[in-house]
């Protein structure tokens, strides 16, 4: 009975990853996070990219049915990306950084929301 238990548990957990894998970004479910990729400056770009392709970097990032809000260079400090995403797969974006990125990034993450229309009316009124 305890055997058939625990079977029912990890199958609702396993159901449970795979439902949130699958999940797509809404506007009650989604958060937003700001990515600094910081690149090694001790090493050449080229190596760099050599150890990303090894590592499977542009094949898994960014993982299918996360949006990409933004993803620029900032010189000095490598890339900066934003992601919308459901908070149920942010382990999963976490995940695939520590394993596709480290090595050739340093990471930092950050939650991030849109203040646009807010700073935008702000200034507005303002005037």
């Amino acid at each position: 009975m305890a055997a058939l238990a625990g079977a029912l548990i990890a199958s609702r957990g396993a159901m449970a990853q795979a439902a949130s894998e699958n999940a797509t970004p809404t506007p009650d479910n989604a958060v937003m996070l700001t990515i600094f990729l910081k690149h090694d400056q001790s090493r050449p770009l080229s190596e760099l990219n050599a150890q990303l392709e090894r590592q499977g970097y542009y094949k898994g990032f960014p993982p299918a049915g996360v949006e990409v809000v933004s993803w620029y260079v900032m010189m000095g400090i490598g890339q900066v990306v934003t992601l919308r995403l459901p908070a149920s797969r942010l382990r999963e974006v976490n995940r695939l950084l520590e394993d596709k990125a480290w090595g050739a990034y340093r990471t930092e993450f950050y939650p991030t929301y849109d203040y646009k229309a807010v700073g935008m009316a702000a200034h507005d009124k303002a005037q």
